[in-house]
């Protein structure tokens, strides 16, 4: 061996090699293959070490001489033949070796199993190594690396510092779980937040997992910090099955958690049916409050869960309300949830009449209200009924209240045109019917109204009511003969009474004095008990109709004369009564109106008011602001509003704009939803290159509805959306419609105005367009946006149904103006002009002849006459000619905006709110404009920029708001009115650091230009002009 170790070792002469015989040497390619410690043991070399030393040597001499051919093998035959070929020596070094081989056969066993099969010794780093094996359940792999490793399996790792069971039990791997309880998890550890695994397990639904830890005495009644215990997280997510489980090894199913809640009332609020069964069948505490005073019954009901509050009250649930006093009604109410208020009552009947009296409350919202009564009224018709009754009923006891001259006018005010408003909207929902026919338009999922109150008057449908049956007394009404009476019948009876006798002091007085002033009413003092104002009903103010006794209305004493005196505060009994009266008015068109179809007025109503027309005209002489607090059936009724139009035009133009939008934007979502997410369908996507047909084309098949609640525009291949954008769009239409190109519009004989063309017809589609064009003034009208266009006179005057006179032909033809004008103010009789009634007009460059009126090329124009024919030619020039264009126009226009309020204005005024203010005052600006981002009044380049802006053209001036707001108008009112994109928002100038050539920018949306800090005057203004002549059109995003 020694020598075959010299022989590897050292290089030995060739003869030494010869000396020995040389034997046979043995196949090592066909030789099996050992294990790779084989080779290292004891020092030797492999199998054929055992031959004879000769043999031996002569082997290594062999190798010795065939070097390449030993790596060849070598190579051959991979590292087995290489260690077979190593000297004795390396067996000294067999520790090392078996390492390194142990080494190998973790990396082979490493890359076949692809994962590693030995844990660090470090917990941190081995449980993350873990971590994925045991949330894929792989238990082998976990056993198998337990097996060999010191791991702690209770070690807490990540920020809520849980153990690898919380891990099992989380995702229900159950053979993981069961390993790591075997191996000595701590089934009751609990995380950073108090939780168990088996908290997180009952969480989730594992119930094999639940199983497991139960087996391994987890322990049931551990809180986590929130107090929840695992019968909690069960029944907060409806887990009865594994409820059933769980309640075995419970002790106590009504612990609470932090709050005082039990499993009960999670399981109540989120109208699990089967696990309140459960529990309430394991012996939770039907009645037990949280620490607010809430029991499960109030739980449920906050959440509208009809089934469990159905649950609760068929086992005996008591209806208690919390510490504040809030009961389960109030919060279902509050909720709108009619099918839970439908078991409350079905359970405590007494609780309708709760609802009832809870239409009074303003700080519940309406609109809930009449979701539970709706739903409610649908169940039966005598449900519907007695619900209008007492609505009814509510109302007159509201209405007389009213009509008492001690109550809060304010308060009685808004309460009874609330109830009124809820009665109506019940009464046009109407009760279920047999017969699916829906005759009211009533869209839902419950059953229409029946038809038999398709065509009822309020006063009719209202079921009359026996005294009887309702407790009343003998006395209840007034003047009662019968056992019946219509409840609302009391209320407009004692308005009647008011009105008349107001009426009755008018005349008097007019005819004494003629001073409407000096009507006073005395009222007697405290010592007469019997002295209260005749309609008022001081007993009104009761809550029972019980007090409105003939008695008490027969002892009634009033005394109205101008020579009596006053009330203790000087107010004569139209002031003290005008806001009143007119409020009961109000009501009582609403309650005639729901009756009738759309858009038809109530003959009761009309007569109503022609019989008390001088009483109300009195009253809106006195305080004009009636009109606008309470007269709004003006703007529903044309038959009525011509009564008052004379006194309507006569308030500020201010007032009527603002009851302009209050009534258009009336029928509309809340303000707090118009902002809304844009829905991408919504989108207006036009094309620049061709704006005019694309938008007709996308504005024509949009929803008018959804334009009426906003408008969305985006360029096509541009990103830029909102309100900048928007204003954009209605500048450049503007000044499309009266392109000459489409042949819609003329320019006027003054060069500034335009006017519908007589000859427009040459474009096929010019109805079409006359049509979109009255759409977009429409739109720009209701969003309070202004176009940059200006029309005649005559054109307004058509859009708001005012007839046209001889001075409107001087926009369009001047000197026939003048002619016209010469002939009224002259005698014609002898002066030989030979008119008739007809006139020579060109059509596409014929001459025709019109007659102004049948047969009017024979009747002569005369000195008797002459005022009708000049209104007659008047009206062919600016009427009759475009008659067509007008009706196209007024078409679209009505869509958005309805005649009956556009009425409020004149030419003038509707100019203004179309157009704006034609100039731009600078002082005006400068005095609405805000300051951001560094910059301030007084700063240099803030003097400077105002500077410029006087210098500049009106023009330029026009460019420069259009460049940062989008619009090239003012709003009426100034710059304080200009809209933004969430509301008024003032003209903002924002700093901007200076570098070379840097231009002004702006962000429409929000009307702000972002002005470098330039550093002269004149580099502003250069700047700023460049920016406002050679800007392009076009927005990105922000």
């Amino acid at each position: 061996m020694l020598a075959a170790v010299s022989t590897w070792t050292f290089r030995q002469p060739q003869a030494n090699c010869l000396a020995a015989p040389r034997l046979p040497q043995p196949h090592h390619t066909t030789t099996a293959p050992l294990p790779l410690r084989a080779h290292f043991t004891s020092g030797r070399g492999p199998a054929h070490a055992h031959c004879h030393p000769a043999a031996e040597h002569a082997h290594s001499a062999g190798c010795r001489r065939r070097p390449g051919r030993l790596r060849r093998r070598c190579h051959r035959h991979g590292l087995r033949a290489a260690v077979r070929g190593l000297p004795a020596a390396v067996g000294r070094a067999a520790p090392r070796m078996e390492r390194a081989m142990e080494q190998l056969n973790r990396l082979t066993r490493s890359l076949r199993r692809a994962r590693t099969v030995e844990l660090p010794d470090d917990n941190e780093t081995a449980v993350y190594t873990l971590m994925p094996m045991v949330m894929a359940d792989q238990h082998r792999s976990v056993s198998e690396l337990l097996s060999n490793s010191k791991f702690d399996v209770n070690y807490a790792f990540g920020r809520v510092k849980r153990s690898l069971l919380h891990i099992a039990a989380n995702c229900g791997s159950v053979e993981c779980l069961v390993l790591l309880l075997k191996k000595g998890a701590n089934p009751n550890y609990q995380d950073i937040s108090g939780c168990t695994p088996l908290h997180l397990a009952a969480r989730n639904g594992q119930k094999k997992c639940m199983s497991k830890l139960l087996e391994y005495s987890a322990d049931v009644n551990i809180c986590n910090n929130e107090g929840l215990t695992a019968i909690h997280w069960l029944a907060v997510n409806g887990r009865t099955e594994l409820l059933h489980d769980l309640v075995q090894h419970v002790s106590n199913v009504d612990v609470e958690d932090a709050m005082g809640q039990t499993a009960l009332h999670v399981a109540c609020q989120n109208g699990h049916k089967t696990t309140v069964q459960c529990l309430l069948d394991s012996g939770a505490d039907i009645n037990r409050p949280n620490v607010s005073g809430a029991t499960p019954l109030y739980f449920a009901c906050s959440h509208g869960q009809r089934d469990t509050a159905q649950i609760l009250l068929m086992r005996g649930a008591k209806y208690l309300p919390d510490k504040n006093g809030i009961t389960p009604l109030d919060l279902c109410v509050q909720g709108g949830y009619g099918e839970t208020c439908e078991v409350l009552i079905q359970y405590h009947p007494r609780l309708f009449q709760t609802i009832i009296q809870m239409t009074q409350n303003e700080d519940l919202r309406e609109n809930m209200l009449r979701q539970v009564l709706e739903h409610l009224s649908q169940q039966s018709e005598s449900q519907y009924l007695k619900i209008l009754t007492s609505l009814a009923e509510v109302a007159t006891t509201n209405g007389h209240k009213l009509l008492s001259l001690s109550s809060n006018y304010e308060a009685q005010m808004k309460s009874l045109l609330r109830i009124v408003r809820i009665f109506c909207h019940v009464f046009r929902i109407g009760p279920s019917s047999p017969s699916n026919g829906n005759d009211m338009g009533y869209n839902g999922n419950k059953t229409p109204r029946s038809q038999v109150f398709k065509v009822r008057k309020v006063y009719d449908v209202v079921r009359k009511i026996d005294v009887k049956e309702m407790n009343f007394t003998k006395h209840a009404f007034i003047n009662q003969t019968s056992h019946e009476q219509e409840p609302l019948e009391l209320l407009w009876h004692s308005l009647d009474e008011w009105l008349v006798l107001i009426a009755t002091e008018l005349m008097k007085n007019k005819r004494d004095s003629a001073n409407i002033t000096s009507i006073l009413l005395k009222q007697k003092g405290p010592d007469h008990q019997d002295a209260t104002p005749t309609p008022s009903f001081a007993a009104a103010g009761t809550e029972s109709r019980k007090e409105l006794s003939t008695d008490t209305r027969d002892s009634k004493t009033y005394e109205v004369a101008g020579k009596q005196e006053a009330y203790a505060d000087g107010q004569d009994v139209i002031s003290m009564t005008a806001n009143r009266l007119s409020a009961v008015i109000q009501a009582f068109y609403m309650c005639c109106s729901c009756q009738m179809p759309q858009g038809m007025t109530s003959p009761r109503f009309i007569e109503f008011v022609c019989k008390h027309d001088d009483v109300l005209k009195c009253f809106v002489n006195r305080n004009p602001k009636i009109i606008f607090d309470h007269f709004h059936f003006l703007l529903e009724c044309p038959e009525l509003m011509s009564r008052f139009m004379h006194i309507i035009k006569a308030q500020p133009f201010k007032d009527r704009c603002e009851w302009f939008y209050e009534h258009l934007h009336s029928g509309q979502p809340d303000s707090d939803m118009v902002h809304r997410p844009v829905n991408e369908n919504d989108i207006l996507l036009v094309h620049r290159d061709s704006i005019f047909r694309s938008s007709c084309e996308v504005v024509s098949k949009a929803n008018c509805a959804k334009l009426k609640q906003g408008i969305a525009v985006r360029f096509h291949g541009e990103e830029g959306m909102g309100q900048g954008v928007v204003r954009e769009w209605f500048d450049i239409l503007s000044s499309e419609i009266v392109n000459p190109d489409y042949a819609l519009f003329t320019q006027s004989a003054d060069g500034t105005t335009f006017q519908p063309n007589s000859n427009s017809s040459v474009n096929p589609d010019h109805l079409n367009y006359f049509r979109f064009a009255g759409q977009i003034l429409g739109l720009a009208l209701n969003h309070r946006q202004l176009v940059n266009i200006y029309f005649t006179r005559s054109f307004y005057k058509h859009i708001l149904g005012i007839p046209v006179n001889y001075q409107d032909v001087a926009s369009i033809d001047p000197e026939y103006a003048k002619n016209l004008q010469w002939i009224l103010d002259n005698d014609i009789s002898d002066l030989g002009l030979e008119l008739t009634f007809s006139v020579e007009t060109d059509v596409f460059g014929a001459m025709e002849e019109v007659p102004l009126k049948p047969g009017g090329a024979s009747i002569l124009v005369t000195q008797e006459n002459k005022a009708e024919y000049v209104q007659l030619v008047t009206e062919l020039r600016m009427t009759r000619a475009i008659q067509p264009q007008i009706n196209a126009f007024l078409q679209g226009f009505h869509m958005f905006i309805p005649p009956s309020l556009i009425q409020l204005f004149d030419e003038y005024e509707l100019e203004l709110l179309l157009s704006g203010m034609p100039e731009i005052d600078v002082n005006d600006w400068l005095k609405n404009t805000e300051y951001t981002s560094g910059y301030e009044r007084g700063d240099q380049v803030i003097q400077w920029f105002w500077d410029v802006v006087e210098e500049l053209t009106q023009e330029e001036r026009v460019l420069l708001l259009q460049f940062v707001t989008g619009s090239s108008r003012v709003p009426h009112g100034g710059f304080a009115h200009i809209m933004g994109g969430s509301g008024l928002q003032n003209f903002t100038i924002a700093a901007v650091p200076y570098t070379a050539n840097l231009l002004p920018t702006s962000s429409t949306c929000i009307n702000m230009l972002k002005l470098p800090e330039y550093p002269s005057k004149e580099i502003l203004k250069d700047r700023l002009l460049v920016a406002l002549h050679c800007g392009s059109y076009g927005y990105t995003m922000a």
